[in-house]
């Protein structure tokens, strides 16, 4: 347990310069997001360096595996992945409108790391978390929404610990979305699957962090 404190202690959640290929690209303050290809279907990765792929081509982060697993099954989406490195629940609910779609079926919110990190009072990254949720719900009624849940290391002290890691089950539950216990379950704190950096899931990372998605993805397609 303690490599895997050591690990989230250091963990920006991707606020360096990621100088390998992204999803996201900011230019003259302008996101680009990728274009999907054509589809029927859309399922939206929202989220901080952990689904951009900090770190890895965009091709291995897990959005990208979940998109290879859709195809093999044959199952009619198409992913599109909207991590930006160093996302806080606060600018992700700035940014949200921007990468909302109309034909959008399925949403993956996935922020609230770097909001644990630096300390910032639980009730407001509740309360960005909710207001996300609403957000969806008033321009995309019809899709279903998945929560990533996340953890912290006990460095804030163990009742903000605590709190911040029940913020996820707790609004799953109020606002009945769906939920991912813990994204990084089996990967954080495990060195061999995490990047040099100590933070970041290799490859092989990528690939567990995608079954942690399919586990509560695939029975709602």
């Amino acid at each position: 347990m303690f490599c895997y404190f050591l690990f989230v202690l250091f963990w920006g959640c991707g606020e360096k310069n990621n100088t390998t290929k992204n999803s996201t690209d900011e230019t003259d303050g302008v996101i680009q997001v990728d274009e999907p290809t054509a589809s029927t279907k859309k399922i939206l990765f929202f989220g901080d360096s952990l689904t951009a792929g900090y770190g890895l081509e965009v091709s291995q982060a897990f959005p990208a595996l979940i998109q290879q697993k859709l195809d093999s099954l044959g199952l009619d989406y198409t992913v599109i992945n909207a991590g930006l490195s160093g996302e806080t629940t606060a600018s992700g609910k700035n940014r949200l409108d921007w990468v909302l779609e109309d034909d959008i079926d399925i949403i993956i919110i996935e922020l609230g790391a770097n909001d644990g990190l630096r300390g910032i009072p639980l009730a407001e990254t509740k309360s960005n978390l909710e207001t996300m949720v609403e957000m969806v719900r008033t321009k995309l009624p019809n899709a279903e929404i998945i929560l990533a849940g996340m953890k912290i290391p006990p460095n804030m002290g163990p009742e903000y610990t605590a709190e911040f890691e029940g913020i996820f089950p707790n609004l799953a539950s109020a606002e009945k979305v769906h939920l991912i216990p813990f994204l990084l379950e089996d990967v954080a704190g495990i060195p061999e699957l995490n990047q040099g950096d100590g933070i970041h899931p290799t490859v092989e990372g990528q690939k567990i962090v995608a079954q942690n998605v399919w586990d509560i993805l695939g029975p709602l397609l």
